[in-house]
């Protein structure tokens, strides 16, 4: 008998839209939006959503704690931010999720992003300042979430990541990023545990990561 899928909240895409509905940054995960028979190119079907996601939230603003929701295609659009202060004012953070995912699931997802998004640009949430920082908010995006399961959730933790990551150090022998230490000789690692990671020590992010990976690695995926 096949394990259990983890108990983790899925989403279908996250966008950080302007107010105007262009997408800056953003992923979507899955099949959704990939393929269909009208002859459109992915990236027509995406920029179409887009704009209906914009028809729905023109002129709503949602406060960082207060997670605004409307039904775009069938999905559950969940977003914070927004402001009718031009094509410069506050983006919005856009969580996309199936029907059948809790919206408070959802609310409390995007919370916590765009917190972390808040805390990345220096409390503002300008168009401007994201445009001028594009590469920690796509590092923002996949600390949030890897393959559309969510990893972290916490806005102070997820910007902290971020900026480790961004100022990971190259190792000239490898030519990668460094940081990360290496396991000591003789000590055994525990299976699904980052190397040099301590069970006890692990955040969040690295709880759910090892609780995929074993999920997958159960099921033979």
């Amino acid at each position: 008998m096949a394990a259990p899928a983890p108990l983790l909240p899925k989403v279908e895409a996250i966008l950080v839209l302007d107010s105007e509905g262009q997408r800056l940054a953003g992923k979507y995960y899955g099949d959704f939006l990939k393929a269909d028979d009208s002859g459109k190119t992915v990236e027509e079907m995406r920029t179409g959503f887009e704009k209906q996601i914009q028809q729905k939230v023109a002129g709503i603003v949602a406060r960082a704690d207060a997670a605004e929701v409307v039904s775009v295609m069938g999905k559950a659009v969940v977003f914070c931010g927004g402001s009718n202060a031009g094509p410069n004012g506050d983006v919005r953070v856009v969580h996309v999720g199936p029907a059948n995912e809790s919206e408070l699931v959802l609310a409390y997802l995007c919370e916590g992003m765009y917190d972390a998004l808040a805390q990345l640009m220096g409390g503002t949430t300008e168009r401007t300042m994201v445009l001028d920082n594009l590469e920690l908010v796509f590092l923002l995006i996949d600390e949030h979430c890897d393959g559309g399961i969510i990893l972290e959730t916490d806005g102070t933790k997820l910007s902290a990541a971020v900026l480790l990551r961004d100022d990971e150090p190259m190792d000239p022998m490898m030519g990668g990023g460094g940081g990360m230490p290496s396991q000591p000789q003789g000590v055994p690692q525990q299976q699904g545990v980052p190397v040099g990671v301590n069970p006890g020590d692990m955040t969040i992010g690295q709880a759910f990561r090892q609780a995929r990976e074993q999920w997958l690695s159960s099921t033979g995926m």
